[in-house]
């Protein structure tokens, strides 16, 4: 067939606008996903220093995609994951000077660490998963503090704490201080003298909380197995490097 000069005019037309249409349709996709891509990757890298490792005993790493060893004068970042190994311990002091202690077989995730400036929080959340811990609150407002095991939500008021959490059964000790302790399902307790103590315990589903005042553990003997565990010092690290927060509640880099 032969086709008339206008209509090889038009037809040549046409696929150049479907071409042209192609091209601004491809960078209307492209454009946000290189951004995203940009934003995952920048976060990646722009990790917020938060703290710094001053007691390490034997095995202590931080976990991600692969597990990275921690010695002393490294930093701790935001949003990571720390876990001793057996016969190990470690003791970080924060940017606000909190001291966070942790015995053997013990994890904990910084959930969240919001700053008001670089030596104060406005939120921050940590996440005893398993193991002992020794916590003390440093110069930010008590009310800034969050702390979670996998059965309780522990809320601080100028508090030293021992805490525990193993496999259906969480243990807080208050040593100095004041602090609220609750169950997920909002049953709270109250601990306001030296050695009150919080049980949570969870079975067959069910979980419940009682109060008593003869501590059945306390953080003190891994004090005693590892020297400089239990001490508390103010921050002496380098500024932390503050960076603006993306708004990412995981979807978006695919956490």
């Amino acid at each position: 067939m032969i086709i008339p000069p206008h209509h090889k005019q038009a037809r040549s037309g046409t696929i150049r606008d479907i071409s042209i249409g192609c091209e601004m349709n491809l960078r209307y996709w492209l454009f946000p996903l290189l951004f995203t891509a940009a934003i995952c990757a920048s976060g990646a890298k722009a990790q917020t220093r938060v703290g710094q490792a001053v007691v390490i005993q034997n095995e202590v790493v931080r976990v991600a995609a692969t597990t990275t060893p921690i010695n002393v004068g490294d930093s701790m970042l935001r949003d990571e994951t720390v876990r001793t190994g057996a016969d190990s311990a470690a003791r970080f002091v924060m940017a606000d000077s909190t001291n966070l202690s942790l015995g053997p077989s013990a994890t904990l995730k910084l959930d969240r660490t919001v700053f008001n400036d670089e030596h104060s929080y406005r939120d921050v959340a940590i996440r005893m998963t398993t193991g002992a811990f020794r916590f003390v609150t440093g110069s930010s407002d008590k009310s800034a503090y969050k702390i979670t095991t996998p059965l309780a939500t522990i809320g601080v008021r100028g508090t030293t704490l021992d805490i525990l959490s193993q496999r259906g059964r969480s243990v807080v000790v208050l040593q100095d201080g004041a602090a609220s302790v609750c169950t997920r399902s909002g049953q709270c307790l109250q601990l306001t003298q030296p050695g009150d103590t919080a049980i949570i315990t969870s079975t067959g589903g069910k979980v419940g909380i009682t109060k008593s005042n003869t501590p059945p553990w306390t953080f003190a003997a891994n004090c005693a197995a590892s020297a400089g565990l239990c001490a508390v010092n103010q921050y002496a690290g380098a500024s932390p490097t503050l960076t603006p927060a993306v708004q990412d509640d995981g979807m978006l880099c695919g956490r």
